[in-house]
Order: structure tokens, then C-alpha cells, then sequence
């Protein structure tokens, strides 16, 4: 991954240093041991939603078939910040496209929620405030695109506060690996292992997307 970049506030404060804790953060989501079925890489962060900002993409690959995709942003405050109630804060979008009865299956929501807390748990990591939401779509086509089958679509919003470790940085590796946990169950991979079996499994998934 590529060095963290200074936001438009450091521009404008005329280049600080990044504060230590940050980049230790970022330089341990560089080492972090990943499932091979999930490709991550680096993109722009966003400028305004903290002093501090560093972000991956990522896929769930099976050959030259995308499963599922989603965006990991670590965010930090030097200062702390009051709704975070801590310095740091990840944010991700997670995507995926089901059959179109189970995205009319009520308990969806919940289920889908259970994946991301499960995955964190799984691993036993510290995090408080969380939020998010989780939201099903689907789409209908006519006309020209009627040949086209119905598709429903999982779309996962959520953020929460790292529990922080020794100098106040946060195990953001492990943070990524159970990210990456819960974008292997939104596609429909087994787990990676025993420590998985508390996440909730969803049956009939969509076939995946090519590329």
C-alpha cells in the first residue's frame, strides 16, 4: 500500500508530520495477513472527515468473478474526537448482490448486521460507539434490458471505534482482517477458520458478477 498522504488541512498548516500513532496505524494495514480471495489495495481518502485519513478497496475474487466489494476508511483526530470517544474511527461500505427472496427475507437486516459484529468478535477485538446501516435494492428492467434477470443488492454502511493499544494506537491489522472476514461471508465464502463459526451464514446467494 502506499504512504499515507496529508489531507487538505495539512496543506493548509503547511505540511505537519503525521502524528506517530497514525502512522504506525497505517503501516500496520500494510502488513496485515489477508485471505487471497480478497484483493485490497490503496485509493484517495477523504479530505474532510478528519484531520488524519487513509483508505483500501477491496474484491472477493474467484477466478475472473468479482463476489462482493466494499471500502475501509481509518480516520484520525489528534484531539479526539466527542462522538468517536477516541482518536481513531473506521468506516466502511460493504456491497453485495443476493437472490431477490432473500433480500425480501425480514430478518435480513439483522442478520447482515450480526456479520460485521461477529466478525469483530471472532477475532476478539475492542470497539466501542458503533452505527450503521444496512440497506436492500433491488431492480427491475424493461424494454431493451427486459432479457436482463432481476437483481437484489446488500449494501452495508458502519462505523466504529477501535479499542487502543500501547502508544494509543489500535490493532488496525486485525480490524482489516475481520473486515475482510465480513467481506468473505457477505460473499458467501466459508470461514477462514474455527474462530468464524459465530458469524451467521446466509444460504441461495446470487451467482457472482464477472469482471
Amino acid at each position: 500500500m502506499d504512504e499515507p498522504k496529508n489531507t487538505e488541512e495539512d496543506v493548509r498548516d503547511g505540511g505537519r508530520t503525521v502524528p506517530p500513532p497514525f502512522r504506525a496505524a497505517v503501516d500496520a494495514l500494510r502488513t496485515a495477513r489477508l485471505r487471497p480471495q480478497v484483493e485490497v489495495e490503496p485509493i484517495p481518502a477523504p479530505q474532510r472527515l478528519a484531520p488524519y485519513a487513509y483508505a483500501v478497496e477491496a474484491t472477493v475474487v474467484d477466478g475472473e468473478q468479482d463476489l462482493a466489494d466494499g471500502r475501509l476508511v481509518l480516520l484520525h483526530d489528534p484531539a479526539g474526537h466527542e462522538a468517536w470517544r477516541g482518536a481513531f474511527r473506521l468506516v466502511t461500505l460493504v456491497r453485495a448482490e443476493l437472490e431477490p427472496e432473500m433480500a425480501a427475507d425480514p430478518l435480513l437486516p439483522e442478520v447482515c448486521w450480526s456479520w460485521l459484529t461477529g466478525a469483530l468478535q471472532a477475532r476478539g477485538l475492542g470497539y466501542g460507539e458503533p452505527s450503521g446501516t444496512v440497506t436492500r435494492a433491488s431492480s427491475h428492467y424493461f424494454g431493451g434490458l427486459s432479457a436482463r434477470p432481476a437483481a437484489s443488492q446488500i449494501e452495508i454502511r458502519a462505523s466504529w471505534t477501535p479499542r487502543e493499544g500501547l502508544g494509543g494506537v489500535p490493532d488496525t491489522a486485525a480490524h482489516l482482517a475481520s473486515w475482510c472476514d465480513l467481506l468473505a461471508q457477505v460473499a458467501g465464502l466459508p470461514p477462514a477458520g474455527p474462530g468464524d463459526a459465530s458469524v451467521v451464514t446466509l444460504p441461495q446467494r446470487r451467482g457472482p458478477q464477472s469482471r
